[in-house]
């Protein structure tokens, strides 16, 4: 065989090879960049900016302090609530109570005392029973001895009903109402320390402090966002994708992000797939598809490939078909 016959040979096997490469994993490249889904931190209560805690284009961990409003009507309602919960608290276990110790022992002595005319009254009754029975006692004088036995075995009976009465508390209405109180002062309690919880917002993840929206000292309306976060797991990257090649995209897809000046293209996968149509925005500088319909992709990346980019930044993006 000549040598130009091998060479020929050589170029065909070459080209075989690189055909069936590109068949088994044949990449579509289209023109994207990339956004960042924005976390804006706000309080829902008005406020004076009091401190702010951060600055732009810092990272910051979840759970630390991004900005504080002043709080003194908030601290002053949470003080209050708390106390008269203690004291709701305080009147409900009186009202669980007997009455004092030293009011149960004056009328243990009343009730002794009142025993002890009790027994005087009895032998002064049994007295004049006999003594009518031998004519020898007046009948007024019988009625005054039975009236006061009487009246002393009532005196005995009313002082033991007020010893037990004593001893049970208030009545189960008094306390029902007390613990109702209670229960409605605790849910004060809980409200005013949410509200003074509220005038100091934390970041609810870990991210990038993309902006801040005030500085300290001014007067910030309820619900006004002040600080702007972006996690990097919220940054994406966005692709328009012509309709005639619409059919050849699937959500999971591999993608490669080519970006300029980094020479290793980020791995991502296609995470969304607008249903709509839409003409190709003017951030697309893409002359050939200008006036073409295309479909919005998505692309998810991991965090540490997410944490390189930055939200507008042109990109290329090959489809892994």
């Amino acid at each position: 065989m000549s040598r130009s016959k091998s060479l020929l040979l050589s170029l065909f096997c070459a080209a075989c090879c690189f055909a069936a490469s590109c068949s088994e994993h044949r990449t579509e490249r289209v023109q994207g960049y990339v956004e960042g889904d924005y976390i804006y931190i706000a309080s829902p209560l008005a406020g004076a900016l009091q401190k702010l805690n951060v600055d732009r284009g810092v990272q910051v961990k979840a759970g630390d302090v991004l900005f504080e409003l002043e709080n003194v009507a908030e601290t002053a309602a949470r003080d209050q609530a708390s106390r008269l919960l203690a004291q709701s608290r305080a009147t409900l276990e009186d009202l669980r109570k007997g009455e004092r110790p030293t009011e149960i022992a004056s009328m243990d002595a009343r009730l002794s005392s009142a025993q002890s005319e009790l027994v005087f009254a009895e032998k002064e009754f049994a007295r004049q029973q006999k003594l009518m029975g031998t004519k020898a006692t007046a009948e007024h004088d019988f009625e005054r001895a039975r009236s006061a036995l009487s009246q002393a075995q009532h005196r005995v009976f009313e002082l033991q009903a007020d010893i037990k009465t004593a001893n049970l508390g208030s009545r189960s209405d008094q306390v029902d109402a007390a613990e109702a109180e209670m229960q409605a002062r605790e849910a004060a309690l809980v409200k005013a320390e949410w509200e003074l919880d509220q005038k100091r917002q934390l970041a609810p993840e870990a991210g990038l402090v993309f902006d801040t929206l005030y500085r300290q000292g001014e007067w910030i309306q309820a619900g006004r966002p002040i600080v702007s976060l972006l996690p990097p797991q919220n940054i994406k990257v966005r692709a328009y994708i012509p309709e005639t090649r619409l059919g050849q995209v699937r959500v999971g897809q591999r993608a490669q992000i080519g970006v300029d000046g980094v020479a290793t293209p980020f791995e991502g996968q296609v995470s969304f797939i607008s249903p709509q149509a839409e003409y190709t925005p003017p951030v697309i500088y893409s002359r050939e598809s200008r006036e073409k319909l295309v479909f919005l992709v998505e692309i998810k990346l991991s965090a540490e490939s997410a944490a390189q980019l930055h939200p507008g930044q042109p990109v290329d993006v090959q489809l892994i078909l």
